[in-house]
């Protein structure tokens, strides 16, 4: 019921959502009054183009992470990193048969970091599949391969896949490090998604450090305010992950 939830409140969290439900009470008060009709349409045209500009975007995901500070130890080496789900395309996938990593694609790379360079013993990877078919594989085995490309021994992988959003992430994890007696765990999860993380994982009794990567409220290039179809899918990741954690503090999911 949650996760049915949420994927309704994705399509209603949406700036193009918004502009197209304005435009559509537009038309339908256009002969009886067509002055408010335009004043919509002129709402509908002002919130769609504010939130395609790369200013407004990045300064979205600024808020955001704004709470995610490092406290990333190298020394002595972590039991275990938990990465987190969210940086690979399902569709892209099932197309092509291969690993089709996202922007968030950090939070692999980073962790075959740590396992070289030995500032990690061990990778837990939570991730599994919201809507899968027949033949699907879950993002973590999906990760698990391309850590295992990267000449990352199998030995030091291990693979989550029955968790399906943050919370289930941190419920699922918590049942993997007790088992596996892990004491010094690291968190690692895109920048602006690190503060919800965290606090889902401390609603299960953890206590991670936490090392957020993929930071995206860097500054912008010239064309800052020419609006940008990139910069409106960047606002709606955004305005979900804000609305995200206002549901995950009110259910109890994050502390």
């Amino acid at each position: 019921m949650f996760l049915l939830l949420s994927k309704v409140l994705d399509l209603l969290l949406a700036p193009l959502t918004w502009a197209l439900l304005l435009a559509l009470l537009a038309l339908l008060g256009l002969v009886r009054r067509p002055a408010r009709s335009r004043l919509l349409l002129g709402l509908a045209l002002l919130e769609l183009v504010a939130f395609s500009l790369d200013p407004v975007a990045r300064g979205l995901f600024a808020q955001l992470e704004a709470g995610a500070t490092s406290t990333f130890r190298p020394e002595p080496p972590y039991d275990v990193v938990v990465v987190l789900g969210g940086m690979v395309d399902p569709l892209a996938m099932r197309r092509s048969h291969e690993i089709e990593l996202t922007e968030a694609a950090d939070r692999v790379s980073r962790a075959a970091i740590l396992l070289r360079t030995g500032q990690a013993r061990m990778v837990l990877l939570s991730g599994g599949l919201i809507d899968p078919l027949p033949g699907d594989r879950s993002e973590a085995a999906w990760l698990a391969g391309w850590l295992r490309d990267q000449g990352i021994p199998a030995d030091q992988i291990v693979v989550e896949e029955r968790s399906r959003n943050t919370r289930e992430n941190a419920v699922e994890s918590a049942a993997v490090i007790a088992a596996h007696g892990w004491r010094r765990v690291l968190l690692l999860t895109s920048a602006f998604h690190a503060p919800r993380a965290l606090g889902c994982f401390r609603a299960v009794g953890l206590s991670p450090d936490l090392l957020p990567v993929d930071h995206r409220a860097a500054s912008s290039g010239g064309a800052a305010w020419l609006p940008r179809a990139a910069a409106l899918a960047a606002s709606t990741d955004a305005l979900r992950e804000m609305f995200g954690r206002l549901v995950y503090r009110a259910m109890g999911y994050a502390r």
